[in-house]
């Protein structure tokens, strides 16, 4: 659909022991995505899979195969993982219009 979303990533100074933060900006309709905008990956967690020499590429990839396959058992958003688990289908059409929304403008 032509959708273009704004991920801030924000470095603390002790990168890359600890992750940057990923926040979509603005929030996202994703059951992986807090209200805030900030993302839900186990990836980005030091408590969970988190290492120092995951790279930036590895980051983005594993957000983008988050936006196309949602985690479940990891849910972030309660409205998105509502309609993700009961109604698949209002939530691709939800999704479609969220990504016409933030189509890139020439």
């Amino acid at each position: 659909e032509g959708g273009l979303y704004k991920l801030r990533m924000i470095f603390k100074d002790d990168y890359p022991t600890s992750p940057p933060k990923c926040k979509f900006e603005p929030p996202l309709f994703h059951p992986n995505v807090y209200p805030s905008g900030t993302v839900c990956l186990s990836l980005l967690d030091e408590e969970k899979d988190w290492r120092p020499a995951i790279t930036i590429k590895q980051i983005l990839l594993g957000i983008q195969d988050l936006l196309n396959e949602p985690n479940i058992k990891d849910p972030a958003q309660a409205e998105a993982y509502t309609i993700y688990c009961q109604n698949r289908l209002e939530y691709e059409k939800r999704v479609r219009a969220q990504a016409r929304a933030m189509a890139a403008t020439e």
